[in-house]
C-alpha cells in the first residue's frame, strides 16, 4: 500500500503504535454533551419565562383597555425592573461562557489567578446591575412624565424613561466589558512577570 493508504488504515483501525489516546477523552466528551444539554434546557426555560411574562403583560393591557382605563404607571415600572433582572441573569452567564477561554489564554501561567479573576468580575458585574436597578427604580411617578404633572397611567414620557434605563445598563456593561477585554492581557502579563521574577532572582 502507498503511504497515504497506510496512514488511512492506521487512522481507521487504530493500529498506529505512535498514537496515544487521551485517558480522559471519553469523560470530556460526556461532560461536553452534558453541558450542551444543560445550556439547551436553560435556553428553553428562559424562552418559556419570557413568553409567559409577555403573555401576562399583553393580557393585562388588553383587559385594562377593555375596561376603558390605561395601564397604571407602576405596571410598566415593574415590567421594566423585571426585564433588567432577567437581562442580568442571562447576560452574566453568557459573557462568562465565552470569556473563560479568553481568560484561560491570558492567564495560562497563572490558572488559579484566572479563575479568581473570573469570579471577582462576576461579583462586580452583579453589584453594578443591582446598584443600577436600585438607583433607577421609581416608587412614585415623576412629574416630568406628563405635561400636566399628574401621572396615573403610563405615558410616553415614562416609556422613554424606561427605555433609557435598559439602554443605560447595556451601555455601562458594554463599556466596562470592553475595558476589561483590553486590560485583561495587560494584567495577565504583569502577573506572569511577577511570578517569573522571583524564580530568576533565586537562580542568581
Amino acid at each position: 500500500m502507498s503511504s497515504l493508504e497506510d496512514r488511512l488504515h492506521d487512522a481507521l483501525t487504530g493500529d498506529d503504535p505512535g498514537r496515544t489516546l487521551s485517558p480522559d477523552l471519553f469523560d470530556r466528551v460526556v461532560d461536553s454533551i452534558g453541558d450542551d444539554r444543560v445550556r439547551r434546557r436553560r435556553l428553553r426555560r428562559t424562552i418559556a419565562i419570557w413568553a409567559t411574562v409577555i403573555a401576562l403583560a399583553t393580557t393585562a393591557v388588553i383587559a385594562l383597555q377593555r375596561e376603558g382605563t390605561g395601564m397604571p404607571w407602576w405596571v410598566l415600572e415593574i415590567v421594566t425592573t423585571l426585564g433588567l433582572v432577567a437581562i442580568a441573569l442571562w447576560l452574566g452567564p453568557f459573557i462568562k461562557r465565552f470569556g473563560r477561554a479568553y481568560a484561560a489564554d491570558v492567564f495560562h501561567d497563572n490558572p488559579l489567578t484566572g479563575k479568581s479573576y473570573i469570579v471577582l468580575t462576576d461579583v462586580v458585574y452583579y453589584l453594578i446591575f443591582t446598584a443600577y436597578i436600585l438607583f433607577t427604580v421609581r416608587f412614585e411617578p415623576e412629574p416630568s412624565w406628563s405635561h400636566t404633572g399628574l401621572v396615573i397611567d403610563a405615558t410616553a414620557g415614562q416609556l422613554k424613561f424606561e427605555v433609557e434605563r435598559v439602554g443605560g445598563i447595556l451601555l455601562i456593561i458594554g463599556v466596562l466589558h470592553g475595558v476589561n477585554i483590553v486590560l485583561m492581557p495587560v494584567l495577565g502579563r504583569l502577573f506572569s512577570l511577577n511570578r517569573r521574577l522571583p524564580d530568576k532572582v533565586g537562580r542568581l
